[in-house]
Order: C-alpha cells, then structure tokens, then sequence
C-alpha cells in the first residue's frame, strides 16, 4: 500500500508524452494533442527518435536529452519498449508514468516493476486509458473529450465507462476533481488512489467503477479510511459471479462472491448501487441531503398519480410512509380543500394556488414527526412552476436537508429545478428515483454505522481453544478433513454453543436399538461416514423414532439406503440423540467460509434441509460483536419470524448472537478451519440448541485473525500497569470512548490545548471526535491511559497517538496527559508503549511535530532518543525524529 510519488501522478508540474506523434487516430497523437490543448500549466515535452518538431515544437530523441526530469510519463510505445524506458526516466528523476500501451505478456509487467521499483517510480497502467485532472487543466488520456472541474473523484478499471461516464457527465455540467482509469493495476490500484484521494481536498466523494479487487485487505483498509472522511459510492460488476466451487457445506454454496463482496462493501461505510447512473444520483443526494437523519419520508404533491408511483416505489424500497398526527391532520385542514387526500401521500389538489403549497409544506416542515418531505410537482396552467419554487425557497432553505424535490417535466419546470437546487434541495426527474435515493441514504447512514464498530477478535467468553485445536489436529493428523458428528459438537461445545447431546454406535441395528433404548424415546437416528456429509441427501437421517422397533426398522432400511446410493461410503456407524421437542423453534443455519478474496466469512439465515432453495442469508465479515451479530440477523427474512408472530414468542435474539459471536472468534483462532455449517440451529424463546453441524478443516492455514480483512480490535495491547501506587490500564482506543474521550479534552488547559492542537479549543466537533476514537488499527495506533475508581466509570489521563503512512516507513505521533498529571511520569510509559508497538511493526521512523515553546514536549522526545532536524523545521515548529529500527521501549 503506497501512496508515495502520487502527486506526481496527479498534480505533476512536467510531462513528457513517450511516442508523441502527428499520425492521425494514433495514441501518441491522440494524448499529445489533449495535453497540448488544455490548461496544464507547466512545460509538456515530446519524446521521439522519428520526429524532430511536433506542432511547432522540439521533440527530442532520448530520454537524456530531456532538458529537466518531468514529473510524469505517459508513455505510447510498443510494449517491448517499457521497461527500457522507465529505467532511464526513473534515473533521471521521473517519479511516475502512465503506461497506455496494451498487450503486455506477465513478464513484461513484471519487467516494468522492476525497472521503476530502485526509483519508486509509480506506475499507471498499463492498458489504460490514462488520467483527468480538470483542476490542474490536465488531461493525459486519450479521451474524446475533456472533462470539467468539479468535486468528484471518478476511479475506473474500464477506459470505455471513464469515457462513457466523461461524455455522459459533460453534457449534465458535472465535473471532476479526477477521473482515472487504472486499466491492468500493475501498481497503482483503488486502494493506492482511495488513500490519496480520502486527504484530497477537491474531492468531495469518491465514485468507484469495480470489476476485481487484487489486494483485499490493503482495499478495505484504505477504503475504511477513505469512508470515515467523504463518501464512497461503488458500482461492482459481475453480481451473477459463479460463487465458490467445490464448496462442501450450505453455506460454501450460499456465500457467493458478490454477497461476500455486499458485505465488504456495508462493512468498510461505502455505499453499493447497481448502475452508473445511480452512482451519480448518490453522489448528489449525499452532497445535498446527506444530513438527514429521517427514517420516514412525507409525500406531498399536486397530482394523486405521482403520489402513488411514489408510495409503491416506498413500498417496494421498504421506505416507511410519515404517520400524519391529529395535530398535523388538523393544520392540514385548515390550509387545503375538504377533497383533500388526508393521508400520506398528501394530494394537495391539481388547482393549488402557490399559497396551498408553501403553507403545506410550512405545516410538514414544523412538525418533526413528519420526516423528511418530498414535493412533487407536476406543471398545469393555472399557476406557473418557477412562482411556486420561488416562494417554497425560503422554507427549502431553513429546513436544509430535509426536502427533496421531483418537478415532473422538462422545460415548463427548468427555471423552478434551478430555483431549487440554488435553495440546497436535492432534485429528481421521477417519484422512483427520489425514494430510491432516499433508500440509499438509509443504506449509506447504516453503513456508516458499522464502519464505527471495532470489535475484538472474541466478544464471547473464553472458550476451551485447548479442546478445540486438539479435536482439529485429531482430524488432520488422521489423514481427515470432515469431522464427523461427534467431533463437530465437540468442537462446538468448546466454544459456549449449545449441542444436544449424541452418541455414537457401531453400524448394527442392536448397537442403535440399544443406545436408543438407554437415551429414551423419542430419538433421531443418523448415518455416520466421513465420506457423507449431507446426511439427508442419502436417506440417512430418521426423526422421532419412538420405540425399538422403529428405531430397528429404520436402522435396517437405512443401511440399505445408504448402502445403494453411496456405494464408495464407509459406514462408520450411527448416532443417536434424544429428539429435541420444542415446536415453537425456528430452524436457522450459523455457518462460515473462506471466501478467495476476503477471507473468512460468517453466514446466518434461515435453515432446514430447504436452506439452498429458500437462499435466505446474510453474509458479514468477522469480527463480530452483538451489534454486529444484531445487524447480520436483521438482514434476513426469518428475522420477522424470530421477533414472534401469533402464538410464538419472540426468539432469544441474543442467544442468537452469541452463536454468531462464537463462530468469530472460532475463525479466529483456528486457521485450519474451512467451512462450517450448523443446520438446524433451532431457536426460540428458551435460547438456541443446535441439532447438527458439519466442519472442514484444511491442513493449510486459510482462517486465522491474520486473515481477516478487517482488523479486530488489539485487545492483546492491553496492558496494566502500576504508576503512582495505583493500577493503571493502558489500552487502544475504542469507538465507544468518544464521551470519556470529549471529557478528557474538556478538561485540559487551554495551554496545553495549544501545545497539543496547535489551537485553543475546549470541544471537539463530532466528525474529529468521531476520527480521533474511531480508528483503523492498520494504520492508526492510539493508546489512552485509563483508571476507575471505587467502581466509577472510566477516566481518561492520557493518549498518545500515531499515525503511520502507507508505506510504514514513517508514523507520526503527538501525547497529551491530563493538565493535573503533567510531570508524574505517565508521558514517558505513554510515550514508551507507542515507540515498542510501532517497533514490532516495523515501522521505520517515528517523528513528532513540536512547537518551539513547548520545552516539556521537546523534553520527552530527548529522553526517548529522538533527535531535532534542522532542516525540516521551520520558524513555529521543530521536527524530531527516531529512528525505530532495533528501537526498545523505555
């Protein structure tokens, strides 16, 4: 993950085009005329040996006969040609390209990341069709057309969709702070650009076109990051991908590629629609409406049509309608005709006056219970569109983010969509699109949600992980990667879920009859081979069996059965288990896999032997905590059914979670697990018990906390501590700190404020409150020194804080501790657990920005071996640095 020479790719002060030509309809020709017709400010050489002038200009044979090292390279040339090139460009000071040359064989591409790796060259491409940055006048592509200025970062694997999208956005006047196309990857990817862009300030959002994801865990955390400060708005092709193959439990089937990559998606705060359209139409509500917080919306329009074209989208979008108020109703009354609809969606009648609409929309607006407002507007002749928007305007702009606005037309409601977007109100042809955007900004706010949960890799008890690894090592070392029944509820067990209890028995009908007999009826009889997994399939599994006589019939047919249909079976013999009456339960599926990109993978849904055909699932990424177990259950069909229905009670939800929990932190701490079902997990009022369960497991590594591609939470930084005679904890921060976070700051001195900020401040704003607690552990290290006494809450006296580049070349740091505490020694232990974390992740540098009068702070970084450079610090500021290469902590 790099976002080194960056700028140089999209703010470069120099250009050279590699194989600028005249020759019409050519690549080279095509870029050299777009850099030469835009705004780019700086010189744009052209690099040729069959060319001596090129529109009036020298074009220059060799790369060493440029005069200055250019910025960036757009290179046109055969493909043979590259590496050669940017060799002698990376010599001579050239710090990134862009290779638009297509047909490259995997030893050319790699050829070209060699030659620019000794320079940190940075390479774009290659089959690409280049970059836009309308801001810088540039355009180094050879797009059709350039693109405008404006606060959208538009990122593409397709040059066809940047160029569809450019001619598309053009005609619309939407502009771009950066349109890339990244073609193969070969080294600058989304999450290089997401990481660069998400500190951009031009960029507003982020628009992201996806067909593939190279890099998954570098992707989520730069999109993490990314998320926290902008929106992030994705479209993903292939939703129809062919899932996971040779998958051998239901949830192997179910957790296809694309819900796997859904949940990615909700989990980093990035928002997914279907098409390119859309990814505009998010873009503008977020930017115009992104405030509101309403969960339901009030329908308010002059034609009963659009009223209800937009209350069946509503349905469809599981958008809930306003409920009007008797106060509501009754102020409705005194303002619109007694034909009136009186009910959402409120028709306010063809013939309204502009006076109908601007009192309504003033009652709406004044009651809270309403929502969010949608005006809808359909032009007659009795009073003209722009009057009315002109007089709404005002009530538009006192109540910002919570009208949306759909003028159903063309010309005859132009001047009134203008007069409205001027106002703020985020604008829509039709009644469908605007509750569809009303739906995503639902989606998008719960998204933002989960990207605010830091859980730990367990959030359950401590399970018995001893008990577990041996039943795992059992298996393997036995020439296995199926459990048997047995040994998957063994495993189960371990980890808090609860099994009913099971037996196993030789393959005789006497040995099943007798095992039945001791266990008491009813019982459930099933076949037991290492070579079956779905027992059902086969005829090897007998319910409520109530005597010896069934259970030796059925025992006698089932060894038949199986017998017939799975000939290559080795039939290890059966398992008995006292049935399970609690006919009030719902049959659920808990399962995980190991998705090719993202790692583990949790599943929960609806379960039974029709879990394949009633696909009804939600996939999440490990770790878990409850309110991410809460989220993954209601995004489910059968979460209706658990919440109770008639004479069913409500299921024990939590008992649910714990489950979920389970198989998180199971994920976690055995890399050798592969995929596990527990169908049917039954579930009701009473808590969970789970009928049956069916583990892979892989002799090579494929789970594991490592492999997650969100970061848990480093509970294994938890330290305590003794300082001043008292204990002491020094922990990672959490997202759940932010209240004890803002009273550690509202407590500080307004000196030591400014010493620490740079500025005297006593509250912080949400979104940095949110920023300074709500950190990505891949890349961000902020510890706080906690305390709790006689059984109060906890108090926060310090944190220090790091954050490291990309790269992990080099992390920054700022302290501060109490004002009360200055000098008691809690900076140095501070100061100390950050230098020894970042030294075991190889970080290479740690510096700290200093004001000159801050003595105490220069102080502590001395004491840790840092040292003052000179030249990096300027006449408010000193720059220290340590280096943390064999660095101890102290």
């Amino acid at each position: 993950m790099s976002i080194r020479n960056l700028h140089s790719l999209l703010e470069p002060k120099s250009i050279v085009v590699v194989g600028a030509s005249n020759r019409v309809g050519s690549v080279g020709a095509t870029v050299w005329h777009n850099l030469r017709a835009g705004h780019f400010a700086g010189p744009v050489y052209a690099l040729n040996p069959k060319h001596r002038t090129l529109d009036g200009q020298s074009v220059f044979a060799r790369v060493a006969d440029l005069p200055q090292a250019p910025d960036l390279a757009v290179l046109c040339t055969p493909a043979a040609s590259l590496a050669g090139l940017i060799a002698e460009l990376g010599r001579l000071g050239t710090r990134a390209a862009i290779v638009v040359t297509a047909g490259l064989d995997a030893a050319q591409k790699q050829a070209m990341l060699d030659a620019a790796r000794p320079h940190l060259l940075r390479i774009l491409g290659s089959n690409c069709l280049g970059l836009l940055s309308p801001h810088a006048g540039l355009n180094a592509s050879f797009a059709h057309t350039d693109a405008l200025p404006g606060n959208l970062a538009f990122i593409s694997q397709s040059g066809a969709l940047v160029t569809g999208v450019l001619d598309w956005a053009t005609s619309r006047r939407i502009g771009f702070s950066h349109m890339v196309s990244l073609g193969d990857s070969v080294d600058v990817d989304f999450g290089d650009l997401l990481d660069h862009l998400a500190s951009d300030g031009r960029t507003r959002a982020i628009l992201l076109y996806i067909e593939s994801i190279k890099a998954p865990h570098k992707f989520m955390s730069a999109a993490r990051a990314a998320a926290r400060n902008k929106p992030v708005i994705v479209v993903k092709a292939g939703r129809a991908g062919k899932g996971m193959q040779a998958a051998a439990s239901h949830t192997g089937a179910l957790a296809g590629s694309d819900l796997v990559f859904d949940a990615a998606i909700r989990r980093a705060g990035m928002l997914r629609v279907d098409t390119l359209q859309d990814l505009f139409m998010a873009a503008e509500t977020l930017a115009r409406f992104g405030a509101n917080r309403d969960d339901t919306l009030s329908l308010m329009t002059n034609g009963g049509g659009a009223g209800v074209m937009a209350a069946d989208a509503a349905a469809a979008a599981g958008v809930a309608l306003a409920e009007l108020g008797d106060g509501l109703r009754a102020k409705l009354d005194t303002v619109l005709p007694p034909n009136w609809s009186h009910g959402n969606p409120i028709d306010i009648i063809g013939d309204a006056p502009v006076a109908r609409y601007t009192e309504t929309l003033q009652a709406l607006l004044a009651d809270p219970a309403s929502g969010a407002v949608l005006l809808m507007h359909a032009p007659t002749a009795i009073v003209r569109s722009d009057d009315i928007a002109r007089a709404c305007a005002p009530l538009v702009r006192q109540a910002a983010g919570r009208v949306m606005a759909c003028w159903l037309g063309d010309a005859a409601v132009r001047a009134a969509r203008r007069i409205f977007s001027d106002a703020g109100a985020a604008d829509y042809a039709t009644p469908e699109e605007a509750v569809r955007a009303f739906a995503m900004l639902g989606t998008y706010r719960r998204n933002q949600a989960l990207l605010l949960e830091a859980p730990k890799a367990s959030e359950n008890g401590a399970p018995d992980v001893t008990a577990a690894r041996a039943i795992v090592a059992a298996v393997l070392a036995g020439g296995r990667d199926m459990l048997d029944e047995l040994e998957a509820k063994a495993l189960l067990k371990a980890y808090g879920i609860p099994v009913v209890e099971t037996v196993a028995v030789a393959p005789t009908v006497e040995a099943a009859a007798q095992a039945a007999a001791r266990i008491g009826f009813p019982v459930a009889l099933k076949i037991l081979s290492p070579q079956i997994s779905h027992k059902s399939d086969v005829g090897g599994v007998q319910l409520n069996l109530q005597g010896v006589g069934q259970v030796q019939e059925a025992a006698t047919a089932m060894l038949a059965r199986v017998r017939e249909r799975r000939p290559d079976a080795t039939i290890s013999g059966f398992t008995v288990q006292a049935m399970v009456l609690r006919p009030m339960a719902q049959e659920l599926i808990v399962g995980a896999s190991v998705d090719p990109l993202f790692g583990p993978v949790l599943l929960f849904g609806q379960g039974g032997t029709a879990v394949e055909v009633l696909a009804d699932r939600a996939i999440a990424l490990p770790p878990l905590n409850r309110v991410l177990a809460r989220e993954v259950i209601a995004r489910t069909r059968v979460a209706k059914l658990l919440a109770g229905y008639r004479d069913h009670p409500p299921a024990r939800l939590d008992a649910i979670c714990d489950v979920l929990m389970a198989v998180s932190q199971m994920l976690a701490d055995l890399p050798e697990l592969a995929e596990l079902d527990i169908n049917p997990l039954l579930a009701d009022q009473d808590g969970v018990i789970a009928l049956d369960a069916r583990l892979r497991v892989s002799a090579r590594p494929v789970a594991g906390a490592a492999r997650f591609a969100i970061t848990p939470y480093p509970a294994g930084l938890l330290e305590t501590v003794l300082w001043q005679g008292e204990a002491l904890t020094l922990r990672p921060i959490r997202p759940e700190d932010g209240a004890q976070h803002q009273a550690f700051v509202e407590g500080l001195q307004p000196e030591d404020l400014r010493m620490r900020f740079f500025s005297m401040r006593r509250e912080l704003p949400r979104s940095e409150l949110a920023r300074l607690t709500q950190i990505d552990y891949a890349r961000e290290m902020a510890f706080i020194a906690v305390r709790t006494r006689h059984g109060s809450a906890e108090e926060t006296l310090g944190v220090v804080r790091a954050v490291i580049d990309p790269d992990n070349i080099e992390a920054e740091f700022a302290i501060i501790v109490r004002s009360d505490l200055k000098g008691s020694g809690l900076g140095h232990m501070l100061t100390g657990k950050m230098i020894g974390y970042l030294a075991s992740q190889g970080t290479q540098q740690l510096i700290a920005l200093v004001l000159r009068d801050n003595t105490a702070m220069q102080g502590l970084a001395r004491s840790h071996g840092f040292a003052r450079r000179a030249e990096r610090s300027d006449g408010e500021t000193l720059h220290y640095q340590l280096a943390l290469s064999g660095a101890a902590r102290s």
